[in-house]
């Protein structure tokens, strides 16, 4: 028993060192393998607590009981009515889980609920930078639909069911192809098969120009200034982003990634054929954001799930809601 404390501690320990060293930026985590393991260590210890810890408590307090029965019994025949033998008490400090199943077993319920939940039916995600501003803003929490497209293995993204294929205007969450250990949000622009092209700051799919009227401009509370609004049907429903006329049209600084051949950069912009099973992504706040301009497609393997409500931003309750 011992033996089994200290290998406990050990992985706690374990644990706890991971998350610490996470925190202070000594590692780049997963959360997922994280979870995981977690859900797997915990539910182990449930396992031989129900197999095997509880039974053996159950029949050490059992013993305790027959004990103390068979003691009244001798007592009552030598004529001894009152006995002082507290059994409730004894018998609870043995049934009670020790510290090392608390922490182990007694976690799992909770761990492997939150597993499920986040791995097949929706993740949160904080967003952390402006580039889908005005649609989301820093501090939005969001939540993430993880089977729309398709339900997918944690950790190992085997992908399981079809689902739906991703549209053009969806927010998507994905794994970012130079990073995948990092997860992205941007807008789906193009699907498979479309040619994508972001000339003098005009979108057009399929050499068709998507339709976009100015709407008044957004106040950015963060730079405290406006930025020029407009209104993009790019699909089913109308979203709203960020131009700014004054911004180069040049995409400078784009990456050598894979098919990267399938684009033509110029002074103007950029024209890009999506191959099959890619995406191309773009940021709403389209001044601001590094996307598929700079680093290339996002393959089918890479994605997450489909964004789409606000469930808290701390800083503004009125943000909770959803969105296209």
């Amino acid at each position: 028993m011992q033996a089994v404390q200290v290998l406990t501690a050990l992985l706690l320990a374990a644990f706890v060192g991971y998350i610490g060293s996470w925190y202070m930026g000594l590692i780049e985590g997963n959360f997922a393998l994280l979870l995981f393991l977690a859900t797997v260590v915990t539910g182990a210890y449930w396992l031989a607590e129900r197999l095997y810890f509880l039974p053996r408590r159950r029949r050490a307090a059992q013993a305790i009981e027959d004990a103390a029965a068979q003691r009244r019994a001798e007592l009552d025949r030598m004529g001894i009515a009152k006995v002082d033998l507290d059994v409730q008490e004894a018998k609870g400090r043995i049934l009670m889980q020790p510290w090392w199943l608390d922490w182990t077993a007694g976690l799992f319920p909770v761990i492997a609920t939150v597993f499920v939940l986040r791995s097949f039916l929706f993740e949160p995600f904080k967003i952390p930078s402006g580039s889908m501003i005005p649609t989301l803003l820093v501090g939005d929490l969001i939540l993430v639909n993880k089977f729309t497209y398709g339900v997918r293995l944690p950790v190992i993204h085997t992908k399981l069911t079809e689902g739906n294929a991703p549209q053009r205007g969806d927010v998507m969450v994905f794994r970012y192809p130079p990073q995948p250990n990092m997860d992205y949000i941007k807008r789906v622009v193009g699907v498979p098969g479309d040619e994508v092209a972001y000339l003098n700051k005009r979108l057009s799919v399929n050499g068709q120009p998507v339709p976009t009227t100015a709407v008044p401009d957004f106040f950015d509370e963060g730079a405290m200034r406006y930025f020029k609004q407009y209104e993009e049907q790019l699909g089913a429903q109308p979203h709203r982003l960020l131009n700014n006329p004054e911004a180069p049209a040049f995409v400078q600084g784009a990456s050598d990634f894979a098919y990267r051949d399938h684009c033509r950069y110029s002074v103007e912009g950029v024209v890009c054929k999506v191959p099959s099973g890619h995406y191309f992504m773009m940021g709403d706040n389209r001044d601001n954001s590094l996307d598929s301009r700079y680093w290339g497609f996002v393959p089918d393997a890479n994605i997450v799930g489909k964004a789409f409500f606000v469930w808290m931003n701390f800083g503004d309750l009125k943000r909770i809601g959803a969105f296209h």
